[in-house]
């Protein structure tokens, strides 16, 4: 069952009435949302959400050069953007009434860690070889669950189940140790033991003292290696070599090199560095990271360009991912001294979907002059 067309088509979300203010436990036995209402009327930009709830991990597999972590929680809603009339704008994706999880698939680099922001993911579920449902899914940002790819999924009551992951090759720029690799795609194969009884016991707190204020919810940093065994698209068996390390939440990292300021449009972070190495060329490079406040997580599928007045420089700045630099928009600037000033412009906002607290935030244009602190 293919349910992308009718997921894109947004519409109004599933608000589940609450009694009381229960902290963990199951909340509910008869419905999969725990959705309590939005907050009214939601902050223009980032926010701490009306609750907090937890994932369970469910495995780890090889697609490729990649490592693709597998986790689950709750159905969620979540807004896609979309251009209309020239603007952008979130639009909430309904939970159907059979959802039973959120998926989560996060495709990282095994030897440092990297999120992989920028490769296509379609995900198909199988029980006993026979499909259950599968789906192009989305590029998200959650509070929680930092930068992921995501959907709603039905599932045919308690069982074993087989998670295919399909990973695109990456078309952004790879440098460093990173060139060359991820171009290729794989499938990871995890298997998934569901029970309703153990989704519903996952932790869940609702927030009425905080919601809707400006912040952010920290997020969880689970151990990998944890769950089912699970094979890579070969069909040989692992269960998470990347034992002891936390699943990646795609935090930028500080950058490396002169650092040239900081700014934000629309609560988008942009924090600039002038970087001297031999990977990208003979000239200084300019890389300015995107990033989420309070959680600095990386922000895909934006439009940036930038303007340095005194090394005669306005242009775009092109995604592109290095294992010091992370996921970031860069492009070599001949001239670009290291006290520089530079003006960092907005050109298209991103398009990631977002979780509650995001989805007013990371939607407008503009330009900002970066600023030492």
């Amino acid at each position: 069952m293919d349910r992308r067309a009718f997921l894109a088509a947004g519409g109004a979300g599933l608000a589940a009435a609450l009694a009381g203010c229960t902290a963990t436990g199951s909340l509910f036995e008869t419905t999969n949302s725990r959705e309590p209402p939005l907050v009214e009327p939601r902050p223009a930009g980032v926010y701490v959400p009306t609750h907090s709830e937890s994932m369970g991990m469910v495995g780890t597999a090889s697609a490729g050069d990649l490592r693709v972590s597998l986790s689950y929680s709750y159905p969620h809603r979540f807004w896609t953007v979309e251009r209309e009339d020239g603007a952008f704008v979130a639009r909430q994706v309904a939970i159907e009434a059979d959802d039973a999880v959120h998926l989560m698939a996060t495709p990282f680099d095994p030897e440092t860690g990297r999120v992989v922001p920028d490769t296509g993911l379609s995900v198909e579920v199988y029980r006993d070889d026979s499909l259950v449902t599968q789906e192009v899914i989305y590029r998200m940002l959650s509070q929680r669950m930092g930068f992921h790819y995501g959907a709603n999924f039905p599932l045919d009551g308690d069982g074993t189940y087989e998670v295919r992951v399909a990973v695109g090759g990456a078309s952004l720029r790879r440098t460093g140790a990173f060139e060359g690799r991820f171009g290729d795609p794989g499938t990871a194969r995890v298997a998934f033991e569901y029970s309703e009884r153990d989704r519903n016991d996952l932790p869940y707190e609702l927030l009425p003292d905080r919601q809707g204020a400006a912040g952010a919810l920290s997020p969880m940093e689970m151990g990998m290696g944890m769950g089912g065994d699970s094979t890579d698209g070969n069909g040989s068996s692992s269960t998470g070599g990347t034992s002891g390390m936390a699943m990646p939440v795609g935090r930028a990292p500080d950058l490396p090199g002169d650092a040239l300021g900081r700014g934000a449009v629309d609560d988008a972070v942009l924090v600039a560095a002038r970087v001297d190495a031999d990977r990208f060329g003979p000239d200084p490079y300019l890389a300015v990271s995107a990033r989420t406040p309070y959680n600095r997580f990386v922000v895909p599928r934006m439009g940036l360009s930038a303007r340095v007045a005194d090394a005669g420089f306005a242009g775009d700045l092109a995604p592109a991912l290095d294992p010091d630099l992370g996921f970031h928009y860069g492009a070599s600037v001949p001239d670009l001294a290291a006290d520089a000033t530079v003006e960092a412009t907005v050109e298209a906002p991103s398009t990631a979907a977002r979780h509650e607290g995001y989805e007013t935030a990371f939607l407008e244009t503009g330009t900002v002059t970066l600023e030492r602190s």
